[in-house]
């Protein structure tokens, strides 16, 4: 097709007061130049986009955060010649790649804005002869094989046919930072993409477990980051790593072996805390899931959060597996959370799954937990 411009809509940005509004707009743009290479426009609620590689605009946008739905279009005056004419080219086209001939039931939908001497009605009316002319298919206004969209904004008319849908959410960094606990498993790289939806800006630490996990781990950690990072332009998903083995040490040494996987995850959040005090982030993430394992039993998830004051977020917290998974598929993290890392062999044989807090905290006192957090924390460092 023929088009010269992407017209992206926005949802939740529109209910927004006008100065929010207004902001959440400028950075939706920013977000979109930062993917690909356009000019970008915004005009009563429509951002229109002239990318510099059409294909690429209608590939990438899909994963720009805020954008609700996109139509590739094309352009021409508000008159009723110019009109003609494009819609003309138009029809041809839809024609010629199979998209409308005379058996297609079509619909012409319009919508109007300013001033002009006819109505929405009159137009489409008016549309919807110029496409009888071209090819006699039958109009069916109420379930349409093909739409066509004529859009009328003032001296500017666009007409298009697709509503592709977008990532929606919030614009990427309008949300304050949040420090995400990543893994190399499915569920936490689903939960970074679903706070990156609501506007967050993300910090991914990973605890490397050596020597009870092999390099495999950090390696996936990565790819995951990567993957990630397609959805984050703009605002870059900036990487920490621990090491986190020496903590386990002592763990498994000196309070009981069964507290293993609580202690684990009790000083994964303290230290997530620290980072994210370091860096002014505004919270912790996590990818728990009510009953999933051993560590996200209810009582587990209250008693490894003792202590920390800055809010954890666990945005999976009622799906369940297959819902993640499903998620994982589509944002294309899941066949990288699929490769064989070795797994974690710090796992006790039976590990606690009803944690009392008072038990916690005496392990904790045992382990001496606070100086061991303290040393892992002063080996915090960048990944690139």
């Amino acid at each position: 097709m023929n088009h010269d411009l992407i017209i992206a809509r926005y949802g939740e940005i529109g209910i927004k007061s006008p100065k929010i509004r207004s902001r959440f707009e400028r950075k939706l743009v920013k977000n979109i130049k930062a993917t690909f290479e356009c000019d970008v426009e915004r005009n009563q609620g429509r951002i229109y986009i002239h990318p510099e590689d059409f294909d690429e605009g209608v590939e990438k946008l899909n994963r720009v955060f805020g954008v609700v739905s996109y139509s590739p279009a094309t352009s021409t005056h508000t008159t009723f010649e110019e009109i003609d004419e494009t819609l003309t080219g138009y029809v041809k086209e839809l024609a010629s790649e199979g998209l409308i001939d005379e058996n297609t039931k079509f619909a012409i939908k319009c919508r109007r804005v300013g001033k002009h001497d006819f109505t929405s009605q009159e137009m489409a009316a008016h549309c919807g002869g110029v496409v009888r002319n071209i090819v006699l298919a039958p109009v069916d206004l109420t379930n349409p094989d093909l739409t066509i969209f004529v859009e009328v904004r003032e001296d500017d008319t666009y007409i298009f046919h697709e509503k592709i849908r977008g990532p929606g959410g919030l614009p990427l960094g309008t949300q304050g930072k949040v420090v995400v606990l990543l893994s190399s498993g499915i569920d936490s790289p689903v939960a970074a993409y679903l706070m990156m939806k609501r506007g967050c800006e993300v910090i991914a630490l990973h605890c490397n477990n050596d020597p009870f996990s092999g390099p495999k781990v950090t390696e996936n950690f990565n790819l995951l980051v990567d993957q990630l990072n397609k959805y984050a332009s703009g605002n870059q998903i900036k990487r920490r790593v621990i090491d986190y083995g020496e903590y386990l040490t002592v763990a498994k040494t000196k309070a009981p072996e069964k507290m293993t996987c609580v202690l684990c995850k009790s000083g994964m959040y303290r230290i997530a805390e620290k980072l994210a005090v370091k860096l002014g982030a505004d919270a912790i993430v996590d990818g728990s899931s009510v009953g999933q394992v051993a560590s996200q039993t209810l009582s587990n998830i209250l008693a490894t959060r003792y202590g920390v004051e800055v809010p954890i977020l666990s945005p999976l917290i009622g799906l369940d597996k297959e819902e993640i998974t499903a998620i994982a598929k589509d944002i294309g993290t899941f066949e990288i959370s699929k490769i064989d890392d070795g797994g974690c062999s710090a796992v006790p044989r039976y590990p606690e799954t009803h944690a009392d807090l008072e038990r916690v905290k005496k392990a904790c006192e045992e382990m001496n937990q606070d100086a061991e957090i303290e040393r892992a924390f002063q080996k915090i460092r960048k990944l690139d």
